[in-house]
């Protein structure tokens, strides 16, 4: 069965539900509702991703994120932190979380590898290029599913060299991560160059731009019209579905319900 990971933005300023959940209370009642949903990963970070968006110092991250790990991993839940931070990484190990999801694939903090390594979690490793504030300057690719699965090959070669067990692996080809609009379709219609590479896989489309413009295009508006969450939680969960046939081991997801429910009826499909 593919996984579903819950996300819980722990920030003020994430693209789609930046300062919803930006307290612990909150926080951890979003992620143990997500978990009710079928999460059977909750992905807590507290440093948006979004394109321009400013960095946190490990401290500040550290405040948002850690009491929610420790109370979510009490309630026994599996918990990841998405963490640029190597120093983010050990402590919310200590707290609990079980999976360390670093975007960069250890590119950001040089000492993220080791960290991982002696913390003994698993490590979702992310195909990037540069940080959010200019990363599509960097969206230059002849072949991008191939690029991106050359690339993630390197990244994979480094952790092992860091000691980190290939069982412990996930790669996640960044879909929104230094790609524009169509390069996005690209490398998802290119999976199987990702799942070759061995380790698990994970993808996370949830809401992002790319599923905005092409719900824009078909729809025939203009670039500024509003498309609703729903719509894009919809867009979403057909995504995984198509995921799923393509072999990934597991999804990123803000509304876990709906994704259920689509990877529900692609098994059903499968047999």
């Amino acid at each position: 069965m593919t996984g579903i990971w819950g996300i819980v933005n722990v920030t003020p300023d994430s693209f789609s539900d930046g300062g919803r959940f930006f307290d612990v209370d909150r926080a951890v009642a979003h992620g143990l509702r997500l978990r009710a949903d079928g999460a059977t990963v909750l992905d807590v970070g507290g440093e948006s991703t979004r394109p321009g968006a400013e960095r946190v110092g490990a401290a500040v991250e550290q405040e948002r994120v850690i009491p929610v790990i420790e109370v979510l991993a009490a309630a026994g839940a599996p918990v990841s932190v998405d963490t640029l931070n190597a120093a983010t990484a050990a402590a919310a190990v200590r707290a609990g979380a079980r999976i360390v999801n670093d975007v960069s694939g250890g590119l950001a903090d040089p000492e993220m590898r080791a960290a991982v390594a002696e913390s003994g979690a698993d490590y979702a490793i992310g195909h990037w290029r540069g940080f959010s504030a200019d990363m599509y300057a960097h969206a230059d690719y002849r072949r991008v599913a191939r690029e991106v699965a050359g690339e993630l090959k390197e990244r994979i070669g480094e952790a092992a060299a860091s000691g980190i067990a290939p069982s412990r692996l996930i790669v996640d080809p960044g879909i929104g991560f230094a790609k524009a609009g169509r390069q996005n379709w690209d490398v998802l219609r290119g999976l199987d160059e990702i799942v070759a590479l061995g380790p698990r896989v994970l993808i996370g489309t949830s809401r992002k731009r790319f599923l905005v413009e092409t719900l824009r295009s078909a729809e025939g508006s203009g670039e500024d019209a509003e498309i609703p969450e729903s719509r894009r939680d919809l867009a979403t969960a057909v995504t995984s579905a198509l995921a799923l046939r393509a072999g990934v081991w597991a999804v990123r997801v803000h509304d876990v319900a709906a994704t259920r429910d689509a990877l529900a009826i692609a098994h059903a499909w499968e047999g």
